[in-house]
C-alpha cells in the first residue's frame, strides 16, 4: 500500500465540459416542452470537476484531458489554474470544439444531463501515456467514464503498475470498460451504476459476501456505492460500512459525485482509513447540493473539516479571566 501523504498529489484522467445549465419546475416527459426559468453557463466536466475538488481539499492536483482551440477552451485553462489545477496535461486539439453539457434541473435538485463530448472524445491512450511523468509523479490517479475508455484503462493501468492507488469513478456506465482486467483499487458509483454493473440495487451491508463475490469478478479492490440522501455503503476485503450523509437543504444535486470522488481520494491518502475517508467524502458531495452549479458548489477544505462544529466564540464575548474556551468535539456525519 502506498505510504500516507501529507499533501497528496492527485493525476486525474477526465473530461472538460462547459455546462449550459437550465432550471425548470420539473424535468421533462419524453415529447414534452418544458420553459426554464433560468440560464446560466459554468465550467463543468466530470474530470476537471473532481480535480477542483481535490484541489480544494489540499491536493496538489493535474489533469490529463482535451479542450479545443477554441475561446472555451483557453478560457478553461486560464480557469483551472487560478483554481490551483496543474494543466501541463491538457492537449488542445486544433479545429476541435471544447466539450459541452446541457443539464435541466428541476424544483428538487434533481437534474437530466446530455453530454456532447466534443474534444473529451479525442483523449487517447497514446495522449495519456505521453503524460506518464505525471502518473508516475501521483499519490493517487483518479478517472471516470467521460472520455475514451481505452484513455481511461491505459491510465488506470500504467498507475498501478507504477504502485499508485488507483479510483475509478464509473460514471456514465460504459458497457465497454473491460472488467476484470484492470486492477481498480477503489471503485466509486451511484446506487444506479452499481445496480447497472451487480445486477440488482444494494440495500444492506449484510449482503457483503455476496457483493464481494462480484467485486473480485470486477477486479475491484474497495467498492463505495452513494445514495444520495441514504446511507452511503463501503465494501472492502474484511470491511461494510453504511455511513450516513448529512442531511441538508439541496439546491442542485450536480457535482455532488464529483465532489465526493475528489475529496475520497485526497482524504485516503493522508488517512488510508476507508470509513473517515467517505464520511468527509459525504459531507463536500452533501454540501455541494446546497449549492446551485457544479465547480462553484463545491467546498473547500476547511468548510468540510469544520462541517457540524459549533461557530467559534468571538474573543469579545469571553469574559477576561475566563481562559480558554474549550472545542467542543465535532458531530460526526
Amino acid at each position: 500500500m502506498p505510504e500516507l501523504a501529507a499533501t497528496p498529489t492527485v493525476t486525474v484522467v477526465g473530461s472538460l465540459n462547459l455546462d449550459t445549465l437550465l432550471t425548470v419546475p420539473h424535468l421533462p416527459e419524453p415529447g414534452a416542452t418544458v420553459i426554464c426559468s433560468g440560464w446560466d453557463a459554468r465550467y463543468g466536466g466530470k474530470g476537471a470537476n473532481q480535480a477542483i475538488a481535490a484541489a480544494r481539499q489540499g491536493g496538489e492536483v493535474s489533469i490529463i484531458g482535451c479542450v479545443g482551440d477554441d475561446p472555451v477552451g483557453s478560457a478553461y485553462v486560464n480557469s483551472l489554474i487560478e483554481q490551483q489545477v496543474g494543466v501541463s496535461g491538457i492537449q488542445p486539439l486544433q479545429q476541435m470544439q471544447t466539450g459541452r453539457a446541457y443539464i435541466t434541473i428541476d424544483s428538487a435538485g434533481q437534474n437530466t444531463i446530455v453530454v456532447n463530448q466534443g474534444a473529451n472524445m479525442y483523449l487517447s491512450a497514446e495522449l495519456v501515456l505521453a503524460q506518464e511523468s505525471l502518473l508516475a509523479a501521483s499519490d493517487v490517479v483518479l478517472a471516470q467514464c467521460e472520455v475514451p475508455i481505452e484513455a481511461v484503462v491505459v491510465g488506470l493501468q500504467r498507475a498501478s503498475e507504477l504502485g499508485k492507488t488507483t479510483i475509478l469513478n464509473a460514471s456514465p456506465i460504459n458497457p465497454e470498460f473491460p472488467w476484470g482486467q484492470v486492477p481498480i483499487d477503489f471503485l466509486i458509483v451511484n446506487e444506479r451504476e452499481a445496480a447497472a454493473l451487480l445486477g440488482y440495487f444494494v440495500e444492506s451491508t449484510n449482503e457483503a459476501s455476496t457483493v464481494r463475490a462480484q467485486m473480485a469478478d470486477l477486479g475491484v479492490g474497495t467498492l463505495i456505492i452513494t445514495r444520495g440522501k441514504e446511507h452511503t455503503f463501503a465494501f472492502s476485503a474484511n470491511q461494510a460500512y453504511k455511513v450516513p450523509p448529512p442531511q441538508v437543504e439541496v439546491e442542485d444535486t450536480t457535482g455532488a459525485g464529483d465532489a465526493f470522488a475528489g475529496a475520497f481520494a485526497v482524504h485516503w491518502a493522508q488517512t488510508h482509513n476507508l470509513l473517515s475517508s467517505v464520511r468527509k467524502a459525504n459531507i463536500a458531495g452533501a454540501i455541494t447540493t446546497t449549492r446551485l452549479g457544479a465547480q462553484d458548489a463545491i467546498p473547500t477544505r476547511e468548510e468540510v473539516d469544520n462541517f457540524g462544529k459549533p461557530p467559534p466564540i468571538p474573543q469579545s464575548q469571553v469574559s477576561e479571566g475566563e481562559g480558554e474556551v474549550a472545542n467542543e468535539e465535532e458531530v460526526p456525519a
